[in-house]
């Protein structure tokens, strides 16, 4: 039985640089991304992450390195991928003044649909994202998660081959969120590729079936959300407590049984490294034996908050200096 031919990558970049005066807002990024899949590039804000895209998207060109998208170099080849790849961006790139039905059918005319086949595309998206009863409205008077959802549908009036989104949630509630996710999913299963920059830890973890940490405009680490938790080590004992006050007691003992206690922003958790199901539950009777109350507790691996905070040393939402506009 042969074993299935591995899919091309659809993103190759090597060395990408791009500075801004001063600044050097990306410094020596390789990416390899597999066609098909959905890839993460996390980093707080500042990292370089949207300054990437750009040039992966032929908006930006690099002052060193190259890239080749779905095949078709970056500077040479631009019209060819600007052909092949869609964008959206963290700003809405809808008018305001139309309606959402007004917008779709505008842009599949600019991209070339006669006009029945535009309003019917326009028609199969509105649907698709959940806001047909309101094709009628004016886009400004749209919440923010539909404003969203019309602008992801707006970059697929013509179906791309890869689908750049900058941070496609960034001000949603969870609602909203949780919708823009599964529209991520439905893409990723029709075969779209899917570059997804996010400083949303969660968001990572929930999507993508790779992810490259992005600092200070480098590439940290590179791996699937599971090899960057078991980068940094083993799973973690948490620990919550009934009573706040109980903690400096529970810290001791905690750190009798297993080591390195982690004291969490929540003034009764706490938290300690631990991959052995049997010590924890002997830590766990040493915690009962000293008469602290235990509200609940959970063993697993490392959050991907824990890992960007151990390879990077600050967490992922700390404000960084903002990247310069293009």
């Amino acid at each position: 039985m042969t074993s299935p031919k591995p899919q091309a990558l659809a993103i190759e970049a090597e060395g990408l640089v791009k500075s801004f005066g001063e600044t050097k807002a990306v410094d020596g990024v390789d990416l390899s991304v597999r066609g098909g899949s959905v890839y993460g590039v996390l980093g707080p804000n500042g990292a370089g992450k949207t300054t990437t895209i750009r040039m992966l998207a032929t908006l930006l060109r690099p002052d060193a390195g190259s890239a080749r998208v779905l095949g078709h170099d970056v500077v040479e080849e631009g019209d060819a991928v600007r052909a092949a790849v869609s964008l959206t961006g963290q700003m809405a790139s809808v008018d305001e003044d139309l309606t959402g039905r007004e917008n779709l059918v505008l842009l599949g005319r600019l991209l070339g649909l006669k006009r029945g086949a535009a309003k019917e595309r326009a028609t199969e998206l509105l649907e698709a994202f959940g806001i047909a009863e309101a094709a009628a409205r004016l886009v400004k008077n749209y919440s923010g998660g539909m404003r969203r959802r019309l602008d992801i549908a707006a970059s697929l009036v013509v179906t791309p081959q890869l689908l750049f989104l900058d941070e496609p949630t960034t001000g949603l509630d969870p609602r909203s969120r949780n919708q823009v996710w599964d529209i991520i999913r439905a893409l990723s299963s029709s075969g779209t590729t899917i570059l997804l920059c996010t400083q949303y830890l969660e968001e990572a973890d929930q999507l993508a079936d790779g992810i490259a940490v992005i600092d200070h405009g480098r590439v940290i680490a590179e791996g699937t959300p599971g090899q960057l938790k078991a980068s940094v080590g083993s799973g973690a004992l948490h620990v919550r407590l009934l009573d706040p006050d109980q903690r400096p007691e529970a810290e001791q003992l905690l750190l009798r049984n297993l080591g390195g206690v982690k004291l969490e922003p929540d003034p009764a958790a706490l938290s300690v490294g631990c991959a052995d199901g049997n010590k924890a539950a002997e830590a766990l009777a040493e915690l009962a034996r000293g008469g602290v109350q235990v509200a609940d507790f959970s063993l697993g691996q490392p959050s991907l908050d824990e890992v960007f905070l151990a390879l990077t040393g600050h967490p992922a939402e700390e404000e960084e200096k903002e990247e310069q506009p293009a």
